[in-house]
């Protein structure tokens, strides 16, 4: 469903919030777990370890006194892991009981329920992130204002979502598997990004691709379409995306770089 207003899809029906949780139960949800089954699994953590230390470098070239980082939907733990030993304060907040477990042996039990986040104090952190995980809230304005109300005057808050307007959607269209339908509730465009955050009295100042999601998006995209993990025609298709992304700037997944006034 079109909201023409902000410039987003929203998943209709939605499922209701008693039932959510139960979308996410499953042992093919890798970002809950750290398994390294086949070589889909094998291969995404390793490209995972070198997007861990794209994204250290990045909080790190926007902070340079006090470094304490929210990370919000944080998995297993690895980002949080890797700011820590850059000399980050770090918490984290993930709704799944498993990941947490996980993430809480990684962090030094820095890692909480759901429920916490509203509980913060206000004007606590330098740097929100949020990796694919907006797309994941239910109450979309009301979560975005409570992350702004947590940042400190000047704080950075840094979203990565799938972009619904990029080659390998407009490819794939409904197996395209950043939909991930009923998970993902929202799907997002630059211009639904910049509207949200306008909203929110903040401001996009910077927007960077994610080059790697395009290959690994695709990929699945063609288990989807087809059956079975095509390798060589899903890499070829997110090369394609990547290629056709550089003039458009509509990448597979994009990270949003928002200040808080």
């Amino acid at each position: 469903m079109m909201n023409a207003e902000l410039g987003m899809l929203e998943t209709f029906p939605k499922p209701s919030d008693e039932r959510l949780p139960e979308y996410y139960k499953s042992e093919d949800y890798i970002s809950h777990t750290d398994a390294k089954r086949n070589v889909f699994e094998k291969l995404y953590h390793l490209i995972k370890g070198v997007a861990l230390k794209r994204k250290l470098k990045l909080i790190e070239e926007l902070v340079t006194n006090s470094k304490s980082l929210l990370d919000v939907g944080c998995g297993t733990g690895d980002f949080l892991q890797v700011a820590a030993k850059a000399g980050w304060t770090i918490t984290g907040i993930e709704p799944n009981i498993n990941a947490r477990a996980i993430a809480n042996k990684k962090t030094q039990n820095a890692v909480h329920n759901a429920e916490r986040l509203f509980q913060f104090k206000a004007n606590t952190y330098d740097v929100i992130t949020l990796w694919h995980v907006l797309e994941h809230l239910p109450n979309l304005e009301e979560h975005i204002s409570t992350l702004k109300n947590l940042l400190k005057p000047g704080g950075t808050l840094i979203i990565a979502v799938p972009n619904y307007r990029s080659y390998d959607a407009q490819l794939y269209k409904e197996f395209w598997a950043a939909y991930d339908a009923p998970r993902h509730l929202w799907h997002f465009s630059q211009d639904a990004i910049k509207n949200l955050s306008i909203r929110a009295d903040m401001n996009v100042i910077e927007i960077l691709p994610m080059k790697f999601d395009a290959f690994y998006v695709s990929l699945l995209s063609e288990k989807y379409k087809s059956g079975k993990m095509n390798y060589l025609k899903g890499f070829w298709n997110g090369w394609r995306s990547n290629v056709k992304a550089r003039s458009s700037g509509e990448y597979s997944s994009l990270i949003y770089v928002i200040k808080k006034g």
